[in-house]
């Protein structure tokens, strides 16, 4: 399908300038991004008059759990333990491969209403997941998640798993991707860390795990090894080739010149961060030490929205309060993270930016609405003042996925209903 969106304002992500003008794309592709063109005999299948709208790149969530969203509500309000042992892990024993399908099927439509078009995903069973964004049209890069303890089983399980899904789903859909990845250094044995250090010399590729999210976790980690999770990885070799940290809420001053200077990206979730307890990640501070920054919101089991604009607000207003100063993680910074840090931490190269010859991944934002004017910044709306019912339209590798409340690809209700009876027969499993 060829689209036109025209008469409207753009934001390519490539700097955080607004500019008038227009966004044509041809199948999955953005072919042009400028000056708004007088009249040609060039066909469309469908020209959008945006009205003074803004077009962007969507938002990516580079760190998620999607089929989390049917623990949605369900045990809130509870310290961590509680939350994570008495009511998380004994309902994820329950789960079939078909639940994750359905229940990822669900977060796309929770991503794809709120301008989000990919995810960065960590959960069960990776080929339901990535069944999942092919049918609904989610760009899914799956992170992998093994753990396990000291003995040859639990090693030979985890690397050849990692291996597996690595040859299986990079290249086999142009949606789907994956990234060597592990749970996180508490529930991984010593000896699985380097032979995923191993695999990714193998390969030549970035490796990606939860990292210090809680001070509990770095205070064991340092028990048993001597070291934080961050210099840890260092020293085994996992972050020869970047790769990233979710949360990295607790890291100390030796953990930032870590990631600095092995180009890894640190993944904030501030609102799971702030549900959970854990902490304040210090943004701020790793922005000045040129720290590579993106955003994701972490599962909903812990969050309960995959809501990109409120990890914006709270990224950007909790360091004002970290740092004591107004002025710290301004308006644009945030935004850039979300938009073009996320894809980029996610190795979506051809997503994070409108640019002609990039994949045509955008969302639109209603500017024409009270909480949007005046126009003094747009990009300080969108991120102070912006929701996600200003996302008026959301285009996945070309495809209209969102249009004003609809899902024109999909049957909402249908997986609302599929939902629904997935969780209900879950709990009385």
């Amino acid at each position: 399908m060829k689209l036109r969106f025209y008469n409207g304002n753009i934001l390519t992500a490539e700097d955080m300038t607004v500019r008038w003008g227009e966004v044509h794309t041809d199948g999955d592709t953005i072919t042009y991004v400028g000056e708004e063109k007088s009249r040609s005999d060039e066909k469309f299948d469908r020209e959008i008059d945006l009205n003074g709208n803004l077009i962007m790149p969507s938002f990516k969530n580079a760190h998620t759990h999607s089929a989390m969203v049917f623990l949605r509500s369900y045990a809130d309000d509870m310290p961590l333990q509680d939350w994570l042992f008495k009511q998380v892990f004994p309902m994820e024993d329950k789960l079939t491969p078909e639940d994750i399908y359905i229940f990822t099927k669900l977060a796309a439509l929770e991503y794809f209403s709120g301008g989000t078009t990919a995810c960065f995903d960590m959960y069960f069973y990776p080929e339901y997941i990535a069944q999942a964004g092919i049918d609904t049209g989610l760009r899914t890069v799956i992170c992998g998640s093994v753990s396990g303890g000291d003995n040859k089983a639990d090693y030979d399980s985890a690397l050849s798993r990692l291996e597996e899904y690595y040859n299986k789903f990079n290249g086999a859909d142009p949606l789907i991707s994956f990234k060597i990845g592990f749970h996180a250094e508490y529930t991984t044995h010593i000896s699985i860390m380097k032979g995923i250090a191993e695999l990714a010399e193998k390969y030549k590729q970035p490796v990606y795990t939860h990292n210090s999210e809680t001070e509990k976790e770095v205070r064991e980690c340092i028990g048993r090894h001597g070291k934080t999770p961050a210099a840890l990885m260092e020293e085994t070799g996992l972050l020869k080739y970047g790769g990233g940290g979710f949360h990295c809420v607790h890291f100390t001053d030796e953990d930032m010149e870590i990631f600095r200077r092995n180009g890894a990206w640190v993944i904030t979730n501030p609102c799971s961060n702030c549900k959970l307890a854990s902490g304040i990640a210090p943004l701020a501070e790793m922005r000045k030490k040129g720290l590579r920054l993106a955003i994701g919101t972490d599962g909903a089991a812990s969050n309960n929205a995959l809501d990109m604009f409120r990890e914006m607000y709270l990224a950007s207003v909790l360091q004002k309060i970290l740092e004591n100063d107004a002025s710290a993680m301004p308006a644009d910074a945030v935004l850039e993270m979300a938009l073009k840090g996320s894809a980029l931490a996610m190795g979506l190269t051809g997503c994070d930016t409108l640019a002609a010859g990039k994949k045509a991944d955008m969302t639109v934002i209603d500017l024409n609405t009270p909480n949007m004017q005046p126009l003094h910044n747009t990009v300080k709306n969108i991120v102070f003042a912006g929701n996600k019912s200003n996302v008026i339209m959301t285009v996945s590798g070309g495809v209209i996925v969102y249009e004003n409340g609809q899902f024109p690809t999909l049957d909402a209700e249908k997986i609302y209903a599929d939902a629904n009876a997935a969780v209900k027969a879950l709990i009385n499993r």
